[in-house]
């Protein structure tokens, strides 16, 4: 019997990386599953043949049991994160927690497993090409992606936890930085086993940047608690090619695109160092949309700096995401921040204002980076539709 036959399982909010993977196990564990969301996204193409309701508000059916997402905490029902919580208690697990590098590195870890014979189960809130989708329903290991955002992360019972690093990234959540530590450490104490400062890998990986040894680091660290040599796991993680808008690059005829999720200052250091290691003497425009109105308050400054590392910057108005508009805080906060350290960016509030930029001033061999973790991903195609390339 599977251990969720017999449930009727409602996600309101399905369309989302975190509950369409938990949609997924639940289904393959034995749960009918169905679920709402406002808009059709990628991730429903996964749970075709499932009831899905597309609607402006949300739907709610009488007889089902429902998992409600964060974005949606009116709706009456469990938390993401209690459900979370429950299925990585049905399974011995691997947590994935951190500020940055979280979904590069459990998809590392599941990737290996899988590759090696190991048959995991995972659960990772993004695409992985690799391994088909973002979630998975093996017998092996349960490989799971913790959010810290809402402090789902806290909930989940881990065999082994994996802390990639901390930093305040969620100021509407926690108070400071020392909460997050607080709450991070309580956590690792609650663990069988822990990964957690280990060193950046050295050998060979498919893709760039300091932050990527990083977490080959962690994942190596992990692999090796639950069994599997380095020998084992190194010519496999060699092969490991990323996921979904983790550096994704496409080279169209002298001219290349990258597309990254950074939205902390430190993610968008990284993607931006991760481009001058892959392509040394390149010129480098960057289309950044800040993410989050809390997000860009306090952080405005660190993200110029960030940002000032490439040649050229066009920054959009803020993606709200979860969040109300506050007054004075807007994208121009990053543009005169930029500013004040003698650049010159170019303010362009809406995405198609940041492509029809990039389009206009891109030369053969410019490298075209679109970073953020709001609808920037539409970017890309715009992009390639506006340069006349496939």
């Amino acid at each position: 019997m599977e251990p969720l036959e017999g449930r009727r399982l409602w996600f309101v909010g399905i369309g989302g990386a975190g509950l369409s993977a938990y949609a997924q196990l639940a289904r393959a564990w034995g749960a009918v599953v169905g679920g709402w969301d406002r808009v059709d996204t990628p991730y429903i193409d996964a749970l075709a043949g499932i009831r899905v309701e597309l609607a402006p508000d949300p739907v709610v059916p009488t007889g089902w049991e429902v998992v409600v997402s964060s974005a949606y905490p009116a709706v009456p029902g469990l938390p993401r994160a209690e459900f979370l919580a429950e299925l990585v208690g049905l399974r011995e697990s691997i947590v994935v927690g951190g500020t940055h590098g979280k979904s590069t590195t459990a998809a590392m870890i599941a990737f290996v497993l899988r590759e090696l014979g190991r048959d995991p189960a995972w659960l990772i809130g993004s695409t992985v090409p690799q391994l088909g989708s973002n979630a998975g329903a093996g017998i092996g290991r349960l490989v799971v992606e913790g959010d810290e955002s809402d402090r789902t992360v806290f909930r989940l019972p881990a065999d082994v936890a994996v802390i990639t690093n901390v930093e305040l990234d969620h100021h509407a959540e926690f108070r400071s930085l020392a909460e997050l530590e607080d709450e991070f450490a309580r956590w690792s104490e609650s663990a069988r086993r822990v990964v957690r400062d280990v060193t950046p890998y050295s050998g060979e990986l498919l893709l760039p940047g300091e932050h990527n040894r990083r977490n080959a680091g962690a994942a190596l660290a992990a692999l090796e608690l639950v069994g599997v040599t380095r020998a084992e796991a190194e010519p496999v993680l060699a092969r490991f090619a990323g996921v979904g808008r983790r550096f994704e690059s496409t080279d169209l005829d002298g001219v290349t695109l990258v597309d990254d999720y950074g939205h902390h200052p430190s993610e968008v250091a990284a993607t931006i160092a991760a481009a001058r290691e892959r392509y040394p003497a390149r010129r480098l425009r960057v289309l950044f949309q800040p993410h989050l109105y809390s997000r860009t308050r306090y952080l405005a400054p660190e993200l110029a700096a960030a940002l000032a590392a490439a040649d050229d910057v066009a920054v959009t108005e803020i993606y709200a995401a979860r969040e109300s508009p506050r007054d004075g805080v807007s994208g121009k906060l990053v543009v005169d921040a930029l500013s004040d350290r003698g650049r010159l960016p170019a303010w362009m509030p809406t995405v198609e204002a940041g492509v029809d930029y990039l389009v206009r001033h891109a030369a053969p061999g410019d490298v075209l980076l679109t970073i953020g973790a709001g609808d920037v991903d539409r970017a890309p195609a715009l992009l390639r539709e506006r340069l006349g390339r496939p």
